[in-house]
């Protein structure tokens, strides 16, 4: 059932017909909407986003460590229908335990690179995806430096040579 404060929002309401119980909250931020969906009906929410309500850009995705509080991590999708010149951002929560999202690399392609980022820098998964591997750091670098457990102050590279 979708949450009450979201009737002003058409969109919300098209996604609950087309996915009932998709939608767990959000609201209107600076005249964009927002919307938190389960992580398990992530993918079938952007599926109906792109092809039924013209959701045909995915501008950027990234993510937040929320350290304490839990669930710690929230994806988040920022979404634009060049068509209709609307935004919208979706945000999943995800726990500590189980920092994994299925990836959304089958819906827009442009997400390869985003996914990648974030499991980089904050080590949450991407399930499905093509090519999870790191790409900012190098491939035996210990942690994720976006996370608020990553040590700030010097890391495993020693500067020797300076």
């Amino acid at each position: 059932m979708l949450p009450d404060n979201l009737g002003e929002i058409p969109v919300a309401a098209a996604i609950e017909a087309a996915e009932p119980g998709a939608v767990l909250g959000g609201g209107l931020a600076l005249g964009e909407s927002n919307l938190e969906v389960r992580a398990d009906k992530l993918v079938a929410v952007c599926l109906f986003l792109k092809n039924s309500e013209q959701f045909t850009r995915l501008a950027d995705l990234t993510a937040v460590d929320w350290q304490p509080r839990e669930p710690r991590f929230e994806v988040i999708y920022h979404l634009h229908s060049l068509d209709k010149n609307q935004r919208l951002r979706i945000k999943c929560r995800l726990p500590e335990a189980a920092a994994e999202v299925d990836s959304v690399t089958s819906v827009w392609r442009s997400a390869n690179w985003h996914e990648r980022e974030v499991f980089d820098l904050l080590g949450i998964v991407f399930r499905d995806h093509p090519s999870l591997r790191r790409i900012m750091l190098p491939e035996d670098w210990e942690g994720h430096p976006l996370r608020k457990d990553y040590p700030v102050h010097g890391n495993r590279y020693s500067y020797k040579d300076e």
